[in-house]
């Protein structure tokens, strides 16, 4: 078909997916079509289980962050946390207020309401100071509020910045920074969002209460090299569940003492960790004597007190069962499979004394997905973990307090959700209080322990969202001429509306619905108090941050991501703001845009069986960088055809007979078509999306049409 790309592959690419991980040819081709087919990528599409996210450890400001927080339990400080508007800065503002109340801390919340500007504000410092407050947490902002926190500075109080958005390259002086975009941050994969970073201290906090935490222990083990005559004894550092150092030393029988290594320097002050203490120092004391104690605990016999399935189980076996073997086959060893059920049997072990705190990570997984999928982060590593997790909680428990009661507000369905639906449904209705002014709903709606005033905040909620889709429709009605008169001036290359008529709340949709409208970057502002404040969004490799850093010390304040930012400057500053925007145009280069369809699969009719749904399942959760699976089918009959709708624009809903099957299938907007280019009894090649149909309680495969045309 015409306007479509399918990349080919090879068996040499396939084979070994299919055998490795006991995966079919046709998921195996999806994948390296997708460029997956790295052994961790893989794992983030095969695997559901939250264990294989990261140790919130990995960042190494961590421990001293959990310190401050300890201490201000301990010394009774009062604490303010202080979020963002939108989804992803109200749901992590719910996650770490939560648990600090819990643990009993003088805790309160702010956002910005109203005309408050981002971030940190002077305003909301100064009355905290008058409090006697001592520490502020910043959750999904921080990390450009220079001016903010030096004032918190000037009056002793701490600020710890928890954020996740593109720092520049000099950096607020907060006390301290929990950044994963950090050049020092360490942490394995920097695109979550700010509700995951907030969730990742919690988590860190949970675990710090555990008799687990700042425990220095070393995994150790020993294997006999028969090949090369010698025994290898591999050794690994793990502070907080965390990796830290790593020995390999090779002992050659008789030859090798114990001085000649560096294992009693690496070993010292740690507790030493075994699988089998009776088979390791048996071997030990073959190498090394009678006479050198190694002090070793038994990690089985304490694993197995929890999971007695592991009793009788050689550390052979526990190198075959881990999962981390099959995905990282290159530095996988036993000493990497002891460590990994270790790290579960830890896990499992808090949960069992805590279980009212694993009824709280559930919770908070929820917001975590709806803050991943708002900020429309990467579908891919450790978002599509949380993202999994969380929408399987609403799928097979509930939906925690707040949402429930959205939920049965907009009258979505929590047994069927899809991550689609929560970005079309949930998300926007929560957002819309706080593009609306009033993002305190949408936290007291999570927060409230009363049943009536969270119903009564989710009808608010729903109807704040209707009026900011009239606000919206009417303000790209009101800007439509002099956004077409922008791209002149630009010269197609971005577009830009500044009116005082604008919401500031949407500027950020009306940029995002300006820049799909138009095909290029675009810019929504507007002013209040003599302060013009922007969205920016971007598309075509125009970085938006990049861009904006350009400008130097133009703006109050500047920030976001990639492709989504936001921007203010004083009011007499807009002919320079102007002036400065088309001088650097004028070296912006974008990128073509792609018109093909990417084909992810081609599959006969035959091939069209309920069982494809399972590999859909397998891609889910949809989102950037990971767009819903496009298939080709040729020569596939329609057996019967049906207009739908009972507006102007009508639909058309078709139904191909796939032999054993016949598949239903929707044409949006297509009712014209029928008898003129689309007829009952023919053959037709079809490029589609595929998803599950719920009807009465009923599950029914249907194909989404992207494109038709008739078979040759």
């Amino acid at each position: 078909m015409k306007n479509c790309t399918k990349l080919p592959v090879t068996k040499n690419q396939i084979e070994p997916l299919c055998s490795k991980y006991n995966i079919n040819q046709i998921l195996a081709s999806i994948l390296v079509r997708r460029g997956i087919s790295q052994g961790e990528d893989i794992l983030y599409f095969l695997e559901n289980d939250i264990r294989f996210q990261h140790s919130p450890f990995c960042f190494p400001v961590m421990e001293d962050i959990v310190e401050r927080i300890f201490q201000a339990q301990e010394e009774g400080e009062k604490v303010l946390i202080f979020g963002d508007s939108d989804v992803d800065g109200i749901t992590s503002t719910a996650i770490l207020y939560s648990y600090l109340k819990k643990i009993g801390i003088d805790a309160q919340w702010k956002l910005p309401v109203g005309d408050d500007g981002y971030g940190l504000s002077i305003q909301a410092i100064d009355d905290f100071a008058k409090e006697d407050g001592s520490l502020i947490i910043t959750v999904d902002c921080g990390i450009s509020n220079f001016e903010s926190i030096e004032h918190a500075n000037d009056l002793q109080i701490d600020v710890i910045v928890t954020d996740h958005h593109n720092p520049q390259e000099t950096l607020p002086e907060a006390l301290l920074i929990l950044d994963p975009k950090l050049p020092d941050s360490n942490y394995p994969f920097m695109d979550i969002s700010g509700a995951a970073v907030a969730y990742k201290l919690v988590s860190a906090l949970r675990f710090a209460k555990s008799p687990f935490y700042n425990t220095d222990i070393c995994i150790l083990d020993v294997q006999e090299d028969s090949e090369n005559q010698c025994y290898n004894i591999d050794c690994l550092k793990v502070r907080n569940l965390n990796q830290k150092k790593e020995l390999h030393q090779k002992i050659i029988p008789g030859v090798t003492s114990i001085s000649q290594t560096k294992l009693p320097d690496f070993l010292s002050g740690n507790y030493i960790y075994v699988w089998d203490k009776k088979r390791v120092s048996t071997l030990l004391r073959q190498l090394f004597g009678s006479g050198i104690d190694f002090n070793l605990c038994d990690l089985q016999e304490e694993i197995s007190k929890l999971m007695p399935v592991f009793r009788t189980k050689s550390v052979e076996d526990l190198y075959k069962l881990s999962s981390f073997t099959k995905y990282f086959p290159e530095s996988s060893s036993y000493l990497s499979a002891i460590f990994n059920l270790y790290v579960t049997y830890v896990k499992k072990f808090i949960y069992q004394k805590n279980p009212i705190d694993f009824a709280d990570e559930k919770r908070d997984l929820q917001l975590v997905t709806l803050a991943a999928l708002a900020d429309i982060m990467p579908m891919k590593n450790e978002n599509r973990i949380f993202v999994k997790s969380g929408l399987n909680i609403i799928k097979n428990e509930k939906p925690c307090t707040g949402l429930a009661e959205l939920f049965a507000e907009l009258k979505v369905n929590s047994q069927t959700v899809t991550s689609t639906d929560l970005s079309w449904t949930i998300i926007p209705a929560l957002n819309a209080a706080g593009r609306m002014g009033q993002s305190n709903l949408s936290l007291e709606l999570l927060l409230s322990e009363e049943p009536i005033k969270r119903e009564q905040l989710a009808k608010k909620i729903v109807q704040l969202n209707e009026d900011r889709k009239e606000h919206v429709s009417q303000v790209l009605f009101t800007v439509n001429n002099s956004a077409k008169e922008s791209l002149n001036k630009t010269q197609n290359k971005l577009c830009i509306v500044v009116d005082e008529s604008i919401n500031k709340g949407v500027t950020g949709i009306l940029a995002s619905k300006l820049m799909k409208d138009f095909g290029v970057p675009s810019i929504a502002a507007t002013i209040t108090n003599d302060v013009y404040t922007g969205s920016l969004r971007s598309c075509r490799g125009f970085i938006a941050t990049e861009f904006l850093d350009k400008f130097g010390d133009f703006f109050i304040n500047h920030g976001g991501h990639d492709f989504a930012a936001g921007f203010s400057f004083y009011k007499d500053q807009l002919d320079e703001f102007y002036k400065k925007l088309y001088t650097l145009l004028s070296n912006v280069k974008l990128e073509t845009e792609e018109e093909s369809v990417f084909i992810d699969a081609e599959l006969p009719p035959q091939y069209l069986t309920p069982e494809i749904l399972d590999i859909i399942d397998i891609f889910e959760p949809y989102g950037a960088e990971n767009q819903e699976l496009t298939f080709l089918s040729c020569n596939v009959p329609i057996c019967d055809a049906l207009l739908v709708g009972k507006k102007e624009t009508q639909h058309l809903k078709l139904v191909f007979d796939c032999g054993k099957y016949k598949i239903p299938a929707m044409y949006w907007s297509a009712g014209n078509k029928l008898n003129s280019e689309i007829f009952v009894g023919k053959k037709y090649n079809v490029i589609y999306s595929m998803n599950r149909n719920y009807f009465n309680g009923i599950a029914t495969q249907q194909l989404i049409i992207k494109d038709i045309e008739l078979s040759n």
